[in-house]
């Protein structure tokens, strides 16, 4: 990372009178600020980047006017990353063997199953030889240096199907992540002698033995000849140990998402992901219709689906449903009945979705399907209104996350190369007249909230599996939504029954989170919504709403670094969750 050039007088002169000139500038946008740029450029040497005069204010903070992260903010390079109130950190585990055989599904054995070594976040992984402290230590130190907030990060965990690694590598990877986070935001770096795995499986080819005994063989050919050597087995005392310390770092873990498979949800593995410092399951639900489960050999039914959103609702995580669209055996209309159920079954109804498009990659069985002429991709005029269907059908209480997979072109054999396959759907609605109702339309963002008393509370209630959900969001007069509550009201059955015994007879708080910018710890504006006393507002309604449906206790499923904000509100302790008494 650059220092600023603070090195030579010229440059350290230039520097700080790109900086004054930054700060003058209202409104700095990426037109003026390339002007100043140009106007001081380094000698001999094109032109100096915001890394760089970030760097330098840094090193001399003392001398400005304005705080660091309200400078940050003026430079932020690319904003959208952390508007929606967290700053995302992805990282992949290992390629591991897989318990899928789906014919849709990439097999670079360089990567976890179902990832491709040219997307972006893999190469990442790969550069760092996927451990998990390099991944999340360097991905913190890129953010921050492009201005962004690494205060509260949200971790996603991604490589396939997390439960059927072992139990001992799981913990490993999670006590090592939460040391990142320890150490970055505490200023320690203790990158130095980690070598990562080996041996490197950049250099693997593809093998004719398939992925699976590809993939071992590599692994057993590294230290100690076992697919999870020793020094990658963790201890649940280290993994606590390092819970606790995250809960007052400077840079702390307020979300941790994993990703696995619906037949892998079972009653013992949630408590065991609730355990790691999870909040958030990813679940590969791909189709509602057995059918075409059964065609893409996907290893599940639509039944296994819903146990597994019941247990993990039970258990308080938020559910990021995966659906695709154009797998074998499916059609234009037989999709769009598809998507309707995700909504219409109250077994279903996810909290946050992402939407894939199938495309053919090479490593996928899916090839042979093409050439045999049994399985085509849709073309635009038959995808893009099947996404904007889709858009439109999302109710207002879940999140669209991604609509299209971030496969390089090159790879793709066949199928939709549109990168802004989203867009151009939101187009043809507006087009039609059509608003959208899904959070991610509705987020408030990098706008202004003005008066937090100008907010409504807004209630959606609907029925699940369990009982009811109730979904609580502060609105703006224009309906842009500010924060939201997630709150589960389990029956009678399901509250006397559990997924995890702490939870008996409570009402659950499955979700808090309050968009804007990311904010630091203790950071406060007039016009931002982080830190203006909405999550506390949520909070308190959620309460009223447990306590008036005659739950004694409402219970939190909080991440490890938002443990003592909940505290501030009232939450007491619990072992895998904080309580609030509502007598």
């Amino acid at each position: 990372m650059s220092d600023g050039s603070l090195s030579t007088t010229d440059g350290a002169r230039d520097l700080r009178a790109i900086i004054a000139e930054a700060i003058a500038c209202e409104p700095l946008d990426a037109r003026a600020l390339d002007r100043i740029l140009r106007r001081h450029p380094k000698a001999g040497r094109g032109f100096y980047s915001k890394r760089d005069v970030l760097a330098a204010f840094r090193a001399s903070a003392a001398e400005w006017p304005v705080a660091e992260t309200a400078f940050a903010e003026k430079l932020r390079t690319t904003p959208t990353r952390t508007l929606s109130g967290v700053t995302p950190v992805a990282v992949l585990t290992k390629p591991f063997p897989c318990p899928g055989r789906c014919v849709f599904c990439p097999s670079d054995v360089r990567m976890p199953k179902s990832y491709l070594a040219n997307e972006p976040g893999c190469q990442r992984a790969q550069a760092n030889r996927f451990d998990p402290y390099l991944q999340a230590w360097n991905r913190l130190a890129a953010l921050r240096a492009m201005g962004h907030s690494t205060a509260k990060v949200e971790l996603i965990v991604l490589g396939g199907t997390w439960s059927s690694y072992p139990v001992g590598y799981q913990v490993w990877f999670a006590t090592r992540l939460f040391e990142a986070l320890n150490d970055f935001g505490d200023g320690r770096d203790r990158r130095d002698g980690i070598a990562g795995f080996a041996p490197d499986f950049s250099a693997l080819a593809r093998s004719e033995r398939g992925y699976d005994a590809s993939v071992a063989a590599h692994l057993r050919a590294g230290e100690g000849g076992e697919l999870v050597p020793a020094r990658e087995r963790g201890e649940w005392g280290a993994l606590e140990a390092a819970q606790r310390a995250n809960e007052s770092a400077g840079a702390r873990c307020v979300g941790l998402a994993l990703e696995t498979r619906p037949d892998h949800v079972t009653r013992d593995e949630v408590p065991r992901l609730r355990r790691l410092g999870a909040t958030k399951v990813q679940l590969g639900i791909q189709s509602l219709d057995d059918a075409v489960l059964a065609a893409n050999q996907r290893g599940h039914d639509v039944a296994a689906t819903r146990a597994a959103i019941a247990l993990l609702r039970g258990a308080g995580f938020k559910i990021h449903a995966h659906w695709m669209a154009n797998l074998l055996g499916a059609t234009p209309a037989s999709d769009r009945a598809d998507f309707a159920r995700l909504f219409d079954d109250p077994a279903i109804r996810p909290d946050e979705l992402k939407l894939y498009p199938c495309s053919l990659v090479e490593s996928a069985e899916l090839v042979a399907y093409h050439a045999r002429g049994e399985w085509r991709a849709y073309s635009r005029e038959e995808l893009l209104p099947l996404v904007a269907d889709c858009l439109a059908a999302i109710p207002r209480w879940c999140r669209a996350t991604r609509v299209i997979r971030d496969i390089p072109s090159q790879d793709i054999v066949t199928g939709s190369r549109e990168t802004n396959l989203r867009e151009a759907a939101e187009a043809l609605l507006r087009e039609r007249g059509v608003r959208l109702a899904e959070i991610r339309a509705r987020e408030l963002r990098g706008a202004p909230v003005g008066a937090p008393a100008a907010l409504v509370l807004r209630e959606t209630r609907y029925a699940t599996s369990l009982g009811d959900d109730v979904f609580v969001e502060a609105v703006t007069p224009a309906d842009r939504i500010a924060g939201f509550a997630r709150l589960t009201l389990p029956g009678a059955a399901a509250a006397a029954r559990p997924p995890i015994s702490e939870l008996h007879g409570a009402a659950l708080l499955r979700e808090v989170h309050v968009y804007g910018a990311a904010a630091d710890f203790g950071e406060r504006a007039a016009s931002k919504a982080q830190h203006a006393g909405i999550g506390g507002d949520l909070i308190r309604r959620a309460a009223a709403l447990a306590r008036s449906a005659g739950f004694p206790v409402l219970a939190v499923i909080s991440a490890v670094g938002t443990r003592a904000w909940y505290r501030r509100h009232g939450f007491r302790d619990g072992e895998l969750y904080q309580l609030l008494d509502l007598g």
